[in-house]
């Protein structure tokens, strides 16, 4: 289902919010929940970004309509970006070109971020959450590695939203734990990093392996390039309401 064209497009910009919480470790911001903490979502930026990138979207768009939600935004390390010249970037993996190639896989990358999404799940967990009231939530490279935590992960959880995301090819030869995860996948048409061929292939691959078709929404936004708008914000936001109530 498309959305309209029309709506204004959202600048991901490095800004300055007030939060209300940053963890012990400068590298995961945390949302404290206004009420009582029921759900968590653990938002996963994009190449290149930091937790600030997000914060407008996220403070503004979502925060205030999930009173119940706890938000952990962690930060990737910076590392050196073979598609930036190798040039030190935030990076949860390595990437040499985008669109990415069909062989690109940087598994040691991939393993270790995906065991850093991991622990965050598992804190969450230990808290008293349940599983699967915890979403994984990212944008382009940190939707793909959301995608692939949600499906390799043993736990139950409540969904996962990939915003711009793909997932890699030779991510596909792993066994799929949970093939019952809640999917919201959006994309803008057209989209120049990560083309809607890319995002219509993940699709198709995930409706293949996952044991419940009505679990699998895709939305796609006309006028939309690689960014987000608040026609995808307002889906995100209903799909995390129905997801988290």
């Amino acid at each position: 289902m498309a959305s309209s064209s029309s709506a204004r497009a959202r600048r991901i910009d490095p800004i300055l919010a007030n939060m209300d919480k940053t963890s012990p470790s400068q590298d995961i911001v945390v949302i404290p929940a206004s009420q009582a903490h029921t759900a968590s979502v653990i938002f996963v930026h994009g190449l290149g970004q930091t937790t600030f990138t997000w914060r407008a979207m996220i403070l503004e768009g979502l925060v205030p309509h999930l009173p119940h939600v706890e938000w952990i935004l962690p930060q990737a390390t910076e590392k050196h970006v073979t598609y930036h010249r190798n040039i030190r970037r935030p990076s949860w993996f390595d990437i040499a070109a985008l669109p990415p190639g069909a062989d690109e896989y940087d598994e040691p990358g991939i393993a270790e971020s995906i065991r850093i999404i991991e622990s965050l799940i598992l804190a969450q967990i230990h808290r008293g959450v349940d599983a699967r009231r915890i979403i994984l939530m990212g944008f382009s490279q940190g939707a793909a590695l959301a995608i692939m935590t949600a499906l390799s992960t043993l736990h139950d959880l409540g969904g996962v939203v990939s915003l711009s995301g793909w997932i890699p090819l030779r991510a596909r030869d792993q066994t799929i734990a949970s093939p019952n995860v809640p999917i919201l996948w959006c994309h803008g048409i057209p989209d120049p990093e990560i083309p809607l061929s890319m995002a219509e292939n993940g699709v198709a691959y995930l409706r293949k392996h996952v044991h419940d078709q009505d679990k699998i929404q895709f939305k796609t936004y006309p006028g939309l390039t690689h960014t987000i708008n608040d026609d995808e914000v307002n889906d995100v936001l209903a799909w995390l309401v129905e997801q988290t109530a």
